[in-house]
């Protein structure tokens, strides 16, 4: 992975331990698609659940190639920071492990306590397998007037 970075710039690993949401950009046959997603970083790969009422997954099995955009935005600090994310994602079989991983980021890590549309994933789901080539990284924050 060729990490671009910014004249200012930020720990990419640790922005990426937050639970911010990154936006998954695909190809379709009518033009570009984005889907707001959660995701979770592990060896140099994002991973993203799929459920299968999802079109995305459908889009990657015809053209793996993407873009993925994470942003922290805070407007009372000014704080920007984003993470621009160009390469190849598939579609892979389902993986508890990394889903509950996951999904702990974003509804906590007691599993009983989840809403019960994520307590019970099962392989009727699919994870995206994001693999970068390319990150740009920019602190584009600026002085708030907050």
């Amino acid at each position: 992975m060729n990490i671009i970075p910014g004249d200012r710039t930020f720990d990419l690993d640790e922005f990426l331990k937050k639970p911010l949401f990154a936006h998954l950009s695909t190809v379709a046959k009518e033009g570009p698609r984005e889907s707001p997603v959660w995701f979770y970083w592990e060896d140099e790969c994002i991973y993203i659940i799929g459920t299968p009422s999802d079109s995305f997954p459908k889009r990657i099995e015809e053209n793996p190639e993407c873009a993925i955009g994470i942003v922290d935005f805070d407007p009372v600090t000014g704080k920007v920071l984003h993470a621009g994310f160009r390469g190849h994602a598939t579609v892979e079989p389902f993986d508890r492990g990394v889903a509950h991983r996951l999904l702990e980021r974003y509804v906590g890590p007691d599993q009983e306590e989840w809403d019960p549309m994520f307590q019970d994933l099962d392989d009727r789901n699919i994870l995206i397998k994001f693999v970068p080539e390319t990150v740009v990284v920019r602190d584009q924050s600026y002085k708030s007037s907050y």
